[in-house]
């Protein structure tokens, strides 16, 4: 868990090589299956081009699916956003035989959130994205030399709409955590390095 611009798919990443887990990205895997050109892609790009969230039952179906096809310990990244989904997704894992042995919480300043998000860029080629110093022209993918853009969500105004609406549906999902005795902080404000050792540290004593 954690605010956007926190570092959860950076993390994320690394912890599914480093321990040999299925990382679920929820965002990840509305874009595949839209993707897909499948009939659920289909309804689901419909009730996002309307602007609108995709219901709970929707999205828990799909990660139940993914969820059954995998024995692997998993990372769920960007879900749950609410107490109802958080709610939901205990009752798949439980249905399922499984649980949720431990919930990360990478917390980040609001003042570094909006800093880390606008310099984000994205390159519309091979997808890579990387962060930019401000004032410092970038408009050409190191890795691949494709055009550097900024994704819509990362403007000064959408960080600011999407850090109230994190503070509104987001943060209570924190204190429903917090009461099942597995929640854990991790200061975000360090190097990806010293987070990723922190994490780390978390997950061996789970194991």
């Amino acid at each position: 868990m954690g605010c956007p611009g926190a570092g959860k798919g950076t993390q994320s990443a690394k912890l599914q090589d480093k321990f040999h887990l299925k990382h679920i990205s929820t965002g990840d895997v509305l874009r595949a299956e839209i993707a897909s050109g499948s009939a659920l892609g289909q309804e689901i790009a419909g009730i996002i081009n309307k602007g609108n969230l995709v219901p709970d039952e929707l999205m828990i179906s799909i990660l139940e699916n993914i969820v059954k096809s995998t024995d692997k310990g998993i990372i769920f990244d960007g879900f749950p956003r609410t107490v109802a989904q958080a709610e939901a997704l205990d009752a798949m894992m439980k249905r399922l035989g499984r649980e949720i042995t431990e919930v990360v919480m990478i917390d980040l300043p609001e003042s570094e959130v909006v800093s880390r998000i606008t310099s984000r860029r994205q390159c519309r080629k091979c997808g890579e994205i990387l962060h930019v110093t401000p004032g410092t022209p970038a408009n050409k993918c190191p890795v691949c030399g494709g055009e550097l853009y900024t994704r819509p969500d990362d403007t000064a105004e959408r960080v600011k709409h999407r850090l109230e609406v994190y503070h509104t549906e987001t943060l209570p999902v924190k204190s429903y955590y917090q009461n099942s005795g597995k929640y854990v902080e991790i200061k975000g404000d360090q190097t990806p390095e010293k987070v990723f050792e922190d994490i780390v540290s978390v997950f061996k004593k789970v194991k």
